[in-house]
């Protein structure tokens, strides 16, 4: 785990995005004591633009958005870590058995599966939502999770079922092995990489998709999170208003942490594939071929 960890931080998008990562966690944890003002306090006029008092301006409540934007990131992360760890777990666990025990195992947790993936989740999280009235983020990560770990599930069991034939594998069988143990010892080291990826990207999409549903009104207005923004600035009209800020402040803030996770989910993929890594020249190199090249036609032109 700790060469996996520096394997990451020497890649330079792991790098950046992590620190992009963690300035929101950071963040996160400490939005009651970074937040200029309470969320629910009235601060300034209605509509007020960015200015030195409020850098992000004031919604129609006259409530500081920088300081909605800061506590919002609590919910949202919330949310979308809570969401990507259930859809990690519920698809790791459906694919590694039924790649590994295979059989009716197989073919039952298969069909669920595709069951899954057939289903449109946007559809279903929004008649979901619907049906339960305004949910929580709590609920809301729930049906995430519940929702969409179809692709996880089918990824971890193709890998597993290549995993399957491997001579450990085979040999830990043979000595009596449990399964638990097979699966704990041999198979799960051996799928880090596609979990990271599936929990990475289960993450972008919770968060997105919880902005998404909160943003049509399906969320709890009364909890501050970067959808209840763009719902309560779509529902007073700011765009039309020319308040143009109470959208692009939780629209920047969804860019750059998905733009963080994406860096990290692409740097996993390199690691994982070997195939997508650019082939770095060193600069020694390099200035070695130069030299050569120029010798060369120095020899050329000394010739003719």
């Amino acid at each position: 785990m700790r060469g996996l960890l520096q394997t990451l931080l020497a890649n330079r998008k792991a790098a950046i995005g992590a620190a992009i990562v963690l300035a929101f966690v950071v963040l996160a944890l400490a939005a009651p004591l970074i937040a200029p003002f309470d969320i629910n306090q009235r601060v300034a006029t209605p509509h007020e633009p960015p200015g030195a008092d409020h850098v992000m301006g004031a919604t129609r409540m006259g409530r500081d958005v920088l300081s909605q934007t800061i506590h919002g990131t609590q919910t949202s992360l919330l949310v979308g870590f809570a969401a990507g760890l259930l859809v990690t777990v519920i698809g790791t666990a459906v694919g590694v058995t039924a790649g590994y025990f295979g059989g009716k195992v197989d073919e039952v947790l298969n069909l669920f599966t595709n069951i899954s993936l057939v289903i449109p989740n946007l559809p279903l999280m929004l008649v979901l939502a619907a049906f339960i009235g305004q949910t929580g983020p709590f609920v809301i990560a729930t049906i995430i999770g519940l929702t969409s770990w179809g692709w996880g599930a089918r990824v971890t069991r193709a890998q597993t079922l290549s995993l399957r034939q491997r001579d450990y594998i085979l040999a830990a069988e043979m000595l009596g092995e449990p399964a638990w143990r097979i699966i704990m010892a041999e198979l799960l080291p051996n799928l880090v990489s596609i979990i990271g990826f599936n929990f990475i990207g289960s993450v972008l999409y919770a968060v997105i998709t919880e902005a998404t549903l909160e943003f049509l009104g399906l969320g709890d207005p009364m909890v501050v999170s970067w959808g209840t923004m763009l719902y309560h600035a779509q529902s007073t009209s700011a765009l039309q208003v020319g308040a143009w800020w109470e959208m692009a402040a939780p629209c920047l803030a969804l860019v750059i942490f998905g733009s963080g996770l994406s860096l990290v989910n692409f740097a996993v993929d390199e690691i994982a594939n070997p195939r997508l890594r650019t082939l770095r020249v060193p600069a020694g190199v390099l200035a070695g071929l130069k030299r050569s090249h120029a010798l060369q036609g120095t020899g050329e032109g000394g010739r003719t």
